[in-house]
């Protein structure tokens, strides 16, 4: 994964794609800071939560640019989260992501708030890079408050 971003940055360069130089460039950027935090090179799952971190960022900033109704950015924005998603493995529905869920509860057995954590815990390997697990999160403090 590390090195098809590498390649695509070559590519993107020769093809002059300036909007996808730019966004590969940051995430080039994001994964060498993250290597010299970890002292080791990336594996792919580290790239990919890398992308994801920058995919996050970018739709917090959207949530800014709308208050400041700055539609030229919120769309330059939206373009580079599409970029890049075409580094992310491919997004779990909402029916497949339910079913992991269910599949956490029946093993696990919630009874309160308290053991949100076993849950994050059972579900995070399974769903990390392949949704967002912030959305998770929220649908598993719902089901377990009812």
């Amino acid at each position: 994964m590390r090195q098809r971003i590498l390649d695509d940055i070559i590519s993107a360069m020769k093809s002059k794609d300036k909007d996808k130089l730019t966004v590969l460039r940051s995430v080039k950027g994001a994964m060498q800071l993250e290597e010299i935090n970890k002292k080791s090179e990336l594996n792919d799952e580290d790239v990919i939560s890398v992308i994801a971190k920058q995919i996050k960022l970018r739709r917090e900033s959207i949530v800014d640019f709308e208050k400041g109704n700055r539609q030229d950015l919120i769309d330059n924005a939206n373009k580079e989260i599409d970029i890049l998603n075409e580094y992310m493995p491919e997004q779990l529905s909402y029916e497949e992501v339910n079913d992991i869920i269910n599949e956490a509860f029946n093993t696990i057995n919630p009874v309160s708030t308290s053991d949100m954590g076993k849950v994050m815990g059972f579900l995070t390997p399974k769903l990390k890079g392949k949704t967002d697990l912030s959305n998770v999160s929220k649908i598993v403090r719902e089901r377990i408050m009812k």
